[in-house]
């Protein structure tokens, strides 16, 4: 074979090598939305961020991974909190500044966004983000974005996670977030969130996990709550909400958390919180209820915790609490409970704790009667 004729060969190859990798590799817009993206980021410590290189975003680019078909950019998972062996090579765990570009609303493909637990990440959630038509998960937990929710979330008809603890967003909840029809775990935990719980959420008929503890809501528990079948996990803990307990909630089928602590609620528990056999942690502690305790306690009653404390419940303990499968944890104290407490399970293993600070409580672990 002729030298012309090898070198045109090995050209030829080169060629069509160059053009398979071009086939392969991600489109140049997403590319570029990704370097955009990058751009507004600062990780000083692991360089994972030094992998976004190359033209071809969809191999190797850490944390991107694109549709095998299309070759568009459909997940980015950045986590500051992982068991990677980058992580564990360095010792420590990530942090980041800088903020989240809009330009990540130009990967119009993109079904997974996670930039989580960074710790320095600060700026708004672009409001763009309620555009991406195909986003399923949106995990920004654990930075210092501030700012509101977009007011258009509720366009995401497909999010399935809404994932915003742990940051400074404050506003109130937009009224289109209850056009989630496909959410199921919404947690905004420790931000600033102020206003009121829309009055419809019930809506959001797929959800099973609602955390909204440590904001600044108030007004009142909306009863639709009630209707949301799914809803196994319940915390609107530590805000200011105000009103009573709406009975409803004792009803729900799934419901088995269920934390209202620290808040400004009033009136009675409901007879259906301490009946429902499916609940186990239920959390009342540090409001304002008053009335006497439901005796509706029964064979089929499993609490792993019971916190009443720090309310202005009067009567005596329920003599039915001995009858329980299980009562875990038990804390009564700081209320206006009076006469003798109970013998037998789950009260002989109960410490003086438990019905401290009442007004006349008797017998063991207290001063007998």
């Amino acid at each position: 074979m002729g030298c012309l004729t090898r070198s045109f060969l090995v050209g030829a190859v080169g060629v069509l090598l160059a053009m398979a990798t071009a086939a392969n590799a991600c489109t140049p817009a997403d590319h570029s939305a990704l370097l955009d993206f990058k751009a507004a980021l600062n990780e000083p410590y692991l360089g994972i961020l030094n992998t976004w290189s190359g033209a071809d975003c969809c191999t190797n680019w850490y944390g991107v991974t694109c549709d095998p078909e299309t070759k568009r950019v459909a997940d980015i998972v950045l986590r500051g909190e992982s068991e990677d062996p980058i992580f564990e090579k360095a010792g420590r765990s990530g942090y980041m500044t800088g903020s989240i570009s809009p330009s990540v609303c130009h990967l119009d493909r993109l079904t997974t966004l996670v930039v989580a637990d960074w710790k320095g990440i600060s700026g708004e959630i672009p409001s763009c983000i309620a555009s991406l038509p195909h986003l399923r998960i949106l995990d920004l937990i654990g930075n210092q974005l501030s700012g509101q929710i977009p007011a258009d979330i509720g366009k995401l008809s497909h999010l399935t996670v809404l994932n915003l603890a742990d940051n400074q967003i404050s506003g109130h909840l937009p009224p289109s977030i209850v056009n989630l029809n496909s959410l199921m775990h919404l947690e905004l935990s420790n931000n600033k969130l102020t206003g009121e719980i829309p009055s419809d959420i019930g809506k959001l008929s797929m959800m099973s996990r609602a955390l909204l503890t440590r904001n600044e809501f108030t007004g009142s528990i909306p009863s639709s709550l009630a209707k949301i079948y799914r809803l196994a996990d319940l915390d609107l803990s530590m805000n200011q909400i105000t009103g009573s307990i709406p009975d409803q909630l004792g009803s729900m089928p799934v419901l088995s958390t269920l934390n209202l602590d620290s808040n400004q609620l009033t009136g009675q528990i409901p007879t259906g919180l301490l009946a429902n056999p499916g609940i186990n942690i239920l959390n009342l502690s540090r409001n304002s209820l008053e009335g006497n305790l439901p005796d509706v306690f029964n064979q089929r009653s499993y609490f792993t915790q019971i916190d009443l404390s720090y309310n202005n419940l009067r009567g005596s303990i329920p003599k039915s609490l001995s009858a329980a499968k299980f009562i875990g944890h038990l804390d009564l104290s700081h209320n206006h409970l009076c006469g003798p407490i109970p013998t037998g399970s789950p009260f002989d293993r109960l410490e003086a704790s438990s019905f401290a600070n009442n007004d006349c409580l008797c017998g063991m672990p207290l001063q007998t009667c």
